[in-house]
């Protein structure tokens, strides 16, 4: 059974998703989707697996994503093909949780504007808010958003929540979107991007903004309208940014946000953490090795 991995990240740091695919029969090889032919399974990191991929693929029996996200597979195509589509839920929540919250912090306190400044020979005493008595809006309440809850909660946060679809406990408050972005002094987003849908933060929501919060995106870059970002931030009306997702990666060159001031970004790297790696590996493996075997797949994705 032959299962081509794309994305360099599967075992990176951990031999055992290997070591469940070999035992199990497989013969892996790394490479690119152009090699998908002959393939029975493929293991994606953010590839775009495209129909025409798919149509490639003629023995594909199963998909992977290395990865909780499938928006960069054409999930419709595979399901006409009857090739299911498995991927790793939960398996980074924590990982993305604790950047979210830290890249929170580093935008309040400066942390890396102080860092370049020192480099460059200064030593300024950059000022910026305790999170004590500050209010956290959470857009999107699942694995990752309840985490973040707890950590706002541990800080001494006020936590109001949007998500329509999400039960609640007594701990949070849940909020209309309008509501949640003019109370929140930060706001964190926890929720998957449509492809091809508007902004759900455009010019106007991020103008509804309380002055001075500071957003942190650790989501999808299509959730945010960049360059009305950039500008809000060049004009002060918002606080900082904090940033692990963008609509374009890397961004490019004449990104807005890569001159706009107290930004701090990092590489969609919410996931690269050794124990998520090697626990989202495991996992899709495990899930390639039941289909290849004809059994039920643990983490099928199901939504249209």
């Amino acid at each position: 059974m032959r299962v081509l991995v794309t994305t360099p990240t599967f075992a990176k740091h951990s031999q055992e998703p290997l070591r469940v695919l070999r035992e199990g029969g497989c013969v892996v090889e790394h490479g690119g989707l152009e090699r998908v032919a002959g393939a029975e399974a493929v293991i994606v990191g953010l590839d775009a697996v495209t129909a025409e991929v798919i149509e490639a693929g003629r023995g594909l029996r199963v998909i992977a994503k290395h990865g909780v996200g499938v928006d960069t597979i054409d999930v419709e195509a595979a399901r006409s093909r009857g090739v299911p589509v498995v991927y790793a839920p939960g398996s980074n929540s924590r990982a993305v949780a604790e950047l979210a919250f830290g890249l929170m912090l580093a935008a309040a306190r400066k942390i890396a504007q102080s860092d370049a400044a020192i480099r460059a020979g200064g030593w300024p005493k950059l000022f910026g808010p305790e999170l004590v008595g500050k209010t956290l809006g959470i857009i999107g309440y699942g694995r990752i958003g309840r985490l973040v809850a707890g950590y706002a909660r541990a800080f001494g946060m006020t936590v109001v929540v949007h998500d329509p679809y999400a039960t609640l406990g007594g701990e949070v408050r849940a909020a209309g979107l309008a509501e949640c972005l003019a109370e929140a002094d930060y706001v964190s987003l926890h929720l998957p991007a449509t492809p091809g849908a508007p902004p759900l933060l455009g010019r106007a929501e991020l103008e509804s903004m309380k002055p001075g919060a500071i957003l942190v995106n650790t989501s999808r870059g299509g959730l945010v309208d960049e360059e009305a970002l950039a500008e809000l931030l060049h004009a002060g009306r918002l606080g900082g940014a904090a940033l692990d997702a963008f609509a374009d990666e890397p961004p490019s060159a004449g990104s807005p946000l890569r001159d706009a001031p107290n930004t701090v970004m990092s590489a969609h790297i919410g996931a690269c953490t050794y124990e998520a790696n090697r626990d989202m590996g495991v996992m899709v493996a495990q899930d390639v090795l039941r289909v290849l075997r004809g059994e039920t797949p643990m983490n099928e994705w199901k939504s249209a």
